[in-house]
């Protein structure tokens, strides 16, 4: 059933970053949500793991499951990132490792329920909420390299209005023909490569019938005490000096030219 009015906020990829998580529900409320939504990759990059999941019932945040998420549950030997430079698998793999070992089994348990997509309806609109993209978890979809065409053409073969996914780590929105939408939300789990150290979500604003606003939210948050902890439980340097400075040092291969050239590395 449509509601009118509703505003829904939806988070990306909280890497383990508990304290952004929290700092964004309270924002979210704040301006009005009423929905919370998260696509996946619930750990990876930060520490401490299993203090995202007290946060997302408290909220009852509804979730679908990311690629990490999926490795986790079934424990697996890797993050299914879709990395292909050796220096980028090499950091996924620490990552990795860290959040199988300092997740408990009753939260890995929990992520093997989880869906893979999940569809809504809100004024009139057909909403799809994925992780990489519809048809694959880790896909990555980037504003530079992926036509309007295609995306209309996901929309097309998978029966939805507007497409909600993460997994990039980094927000954008495109609007396509007939009033559908593609949506990159953003992370919650790192800055996105831009020398700011604040994180991203997205909130989506439904009026009038076939209407959606979307507004990309910045998220301050104690990164400082992050970066601390993130030191203390042995996690890469690299890592903590994403946290610190906005500016990516893993990750950095799989950039197209033009999202690469934004960074500083």
């Amino acid at each position: 059933m449509t509601v009118p009015g509703k505003t829904m906020a939806v988070f990306g990829g909280l890497y383990s970053n508990y304290l952004a998580l929290e700092a964004a529900l309270a924002d979210a409320r704040r301006r009005g949500a009423e929905e919370f939504y998260c696509l996946g990759d619930m750990g990876a990059f930060g520490p401490h793991p299993d203090r995202v999941f007290p946060l997302l019932r408290e909220h009852g945040v509804r979730c679908i499951r990311g690629n990490y998420d999926d490795s986790l549950a079934r424990g697996l030997d890797d993050c299914q990132c879709g990395y292909t430079d050796p220096r980028d698998n090499y950091f996924a793999g620490i990552s990795y490792r860290y959040t199988l070992a300092n997740t408990s089994a009753e939260n890995r348990r929990w992520l093997g329920t989880l869906p893979q997509t999940l569809r809504l309806e809100r004024a009139g609109l057909r909403l799809l909420l994925c992780h990489g993209s519809p048809r694959r978890m880790n896909e990555f979809l980037w504003e530079s390299t992926t036509s309007t065409a295609f995306l209309e053409y996901l929309c097309r073969q998978y029966s939805c209005d507007v497409i909600l996914a993460t997994h990039t780590g980094i927000k954008w929105h495109r609007v396509l023909s007939q009033g559908r939408h593609f949506v990159n939300v953003g992370v919650l789990g790192r800055p996105e490569n831009d020398g700011r150290t604040c994180v991203w979500y997205a909130l989506l604003h439904f009026g009038s019938p076939g209407q959606m606003q979307v507004e990309f939210v910045p998220v301050e948050y104690d990164h400082h005490r992050l970066a601390r902890q993130m030191r203390q439980e042995g996690l890469p340097e690299e890592f903590v000096q994403t946290i610190l400075t906005g500016w990516w040092t893993t990750c950095l291969e799989i950039l197209p030219q033009k999202e690469r050239r934004r960074g500083k590395f």
